[in-house]
């Protein structure tokens, strides 16, 4: 193929503020042509972690190749960063400062490198903006929306080669916090590489070679797929993350390479990461807890759930691995997701009946699945934020959330939902069974045992849930369409916020939140595709989530959490289960720095990515 052979944020201290690292020069040992000149320098003893050495093949499982994309999450090289405290530093920014919460200028690291060896500058910058985020043949929609500021485009200013600003008239709270999601925006690209696949750039004939060679309709189609920079499927693709691809997909073993010319180094003048290259074995996903367990990994959290816990740790000492447990921040294990965008009008009118949520919600035993999936080591409850977090209330766990089929009954009889059939299933106003089909990507047994105890639970209130697995993308796209009344997932990605992180997945700011695609189309598209929120609830959340946005401090956007998760308790818009389920890792002996006890959170914190994998190295 042608990609293979082608060339807590400190957001008040920071208004009117540097936000920068205190440590910029590295040793006087530091291999400087490799290095920027002002490298981020980090200090392992004051974290409690031991310097390593360089070397060694970290080796891990995948059942996917697409999910080798994972590599830049957990290498989590970003603009600004989390750390394990949950505080957002400068990271491949030398430095950043904020004004008026809405003025954010950014100063890079001279010197600093793509794996490639080519300057990162301004210039990547620009070419993301003006050639490829600005550019309708690229990107027909206009640029991401986490650029979009209440429908607000940013101004984007080259001050010079080191020196990016971007501005809106309005404070914009979650600019700073976009940057170090697990799956960033990356608002800048290889200029270097892209323009050859640009025609603003490109030599006319050589750009329609390539086209011709790959097989596409144009220039843009071309682009786009060598600018997949986030998927590591073009080794072509130069890179700031700790390591780069040097495979090319299809492949069933995947060689990511340390990058040369990584931005970090420790305190000694060591440059960063310390492992030698990492590679992933793709397998079948039913057999990467025996993989696992038989030593042929040597960091393994993908594909292992909760109940593979037992036969890792019986298989500690034969594999040379210990098993760690970090309890996973989502803000439910597995919760269910009534779609209010149904396309049948019947399913849609009741999923959007506060009352048939919070009898749903009544109708689930959580103590029932605590007890028989997960040892009772669980906490039953809503989807909702976790303990962990400064913004948790012991209500907005419980609310609607105590197992009472009699209640349940009673608010199903009260929406008119009376009349059974022989099998005890309640009609709906049609007189359709009340079957309650429930999409899901059925990945992982954990998530089809606890279906089916919901599917017992409910039949105690006269509903009847089957269960419909289906592949993770068409299950999404049925959801996106109408098709789909209900589906099941984990619940929030953001289980452990504070104040200054957003609210986003809370309002229907999002089409992949699926209990309203349609309106998070809406929103995603500034009102070009799907449809404007029409239940008040909904639109209360969205100009919440705007407010916290423009809110001048922390305690104000506290304050709007607050009333946000409130109406989510009440509201009962995602059905959570069980929060807190430990997710199994298994470390080989020899691999240092990886945390005893940590967090396996996606945002904020990228699962391992805050952790700092780079800092991993294999010892004695």
């Amino acid at each position: 193929m042608m990609r293979s052979t082608c060339a807590a944020i400190l957001f008040v201290a920071l208004a009117g503020a540097a936000f920068a690292n205190p440590t910029t020069k590295a040793p006087a040992t530091t291999v400087s042509q490799t290095l920027p000149s002002e490298p981020l320098v980090v200090d392992l003893k004051a974290s409690g972690r031991q310097p390593g050495k360089r070397g060694g093949v970290l080796r891990m499982l995948m059942s996917k190749e697409k999910d080798v994309r994972l590599l830049n999450t957990w290498g989590y090289a970003r603009l600004v960063g989390w750390t394990s405290k949950l505080e957002l530093k400068p990271d491949i920014l030398k430095a950043i400062e904020v004004k008026d919460g809405r003025v954010f200028t950014m100063r890079l690291r001279a010197g600093h490198k793509w794996s490639d060896g080519a300057p990162f500058t301004s210039e990547d910058f620009r070419y993301f903006w003006q050639d490829v985020a600005s550019n309708k043949e690229l990107n027909p929609g206009g640029p991401p929306v986490e650029l979009m500021n209440g429908g607000e485009l940013p101004k984007v200013e080259i001050v010079d080669a080191l020196t990016v600003r971007y501005s809106w008239s309005k404070p914009n709270a979650r600019f700073l916090a976009s940057l170090a999601q697990a799956r960033e925006p990356y608002i800048y690209r290889p200029a270097h590489y892209l323009k050859q696949f640009h025609a603003k750039y490109a030599d006319k004939a050589a750009l329609a070679k390539m086209v011709a060679a790959e097989k596409v309709r144009a220039w843009a189609q071309l682009h786009n797929q060598m600018d997949a920079i986030d998927d590591n499927d073009n080794p072509a693709m130069p890179t700031l993350q700790p390591w780069f691809v040097t495979t090319a997909m299809p492949a069933n073993r995947f060689v990511f390479k340390r990058n040369p010319y990584f931005h970090r180094v420790d305190a000694a003048g060591v440059q960063l990461p310390y492992v030698d290259a990492i590679e992933v074995a793709i397998t079948d996903a039913g057999l990467v807890s025996a993989k696992t367990a038989a030593g042929d990994s040597d960091l393994q959290a993908r594909g292992l759930s909760f109940g593979d816990i037992t036969v890792l740790k019986a298989n500690e000492g034969k594999g040379r691995y210990k098993v760690l447990a970090w309890p996973i921040a989502k803000g439910s294990h597995l919760a269910l997701y009534p779609n209010l965008n149904a396309n049948d009008a019947g399913w849609r009118a009741l999923m959007r009946d506060v009352r048939f949520r919070r009898a749903l919600s009544l109708g689930i035993d959580r103590a029932d699945i605590n007890k028989a999936l997960f040892f009772g080591l669980a906490t039953e409850g809503n989807n909702t934020v976790l303990k962990g977090s400064p913004l948790f209330k012991p209500s907005y766990v419980s609310a609607n959330a105590t197992y009472d089929p009699k209640a349940a009954n009673a608010l199903l009889d009260e929406i008119g939902l009376k009349a059974r059939n022989a099998e005890g299933t309640r009609l709906m106003a049609d007189k359709r069974p009340l079957e309650l089909v429930v999409d899901t990507a059925g990945e992982a047994k954990e998530e089809t045992d606890v279906l089916q105890l919901i599917a017992q639970h409910y039949k105690a209130v006269g509903i009847k849930l089957v269960v419909k697995p289906s592949d993770r993308t068409l299950m999404r796209n049925r959801a996106y369409a109408g098709d789909a009344v209900m589906t099941a997932r984990s619940g929030w990605d953001t289980g452990i916020p504070t104040a200054d992180t957003s609210p986003d997945e809370l309002a229907p700011t999002r089409q992949d939140n699926l209990i309203w695609p349609k309106w998070g189309n809406h929103y995603e598209t500034n009102g070009k595709l799907g449809e404007a929120p029409d239940v008040a609830a909904a639109q209360e959340l969205l100009k919440l989530d705007q407010a916290w946005n423009a809110a001048k401090n922390a305690a104000e956007r506290a304050a709007i959490w607050d009333k946000m998760l409130a109406i989510h308790a009440d509201q009962q818009f995602i059905i959570g289960t069980v929060s807190g389920v430990m997710q199994p890792i298994a470390v080989r002996t020899t691999l240092k720095n990886v945390p005893e006890k940590g967090v396996f959170s996606w945002d904020p914190g990228a699962q391992f990515g805050m952790y700092r994998m780079d800092e991993f190295w294999f010892g004695p």
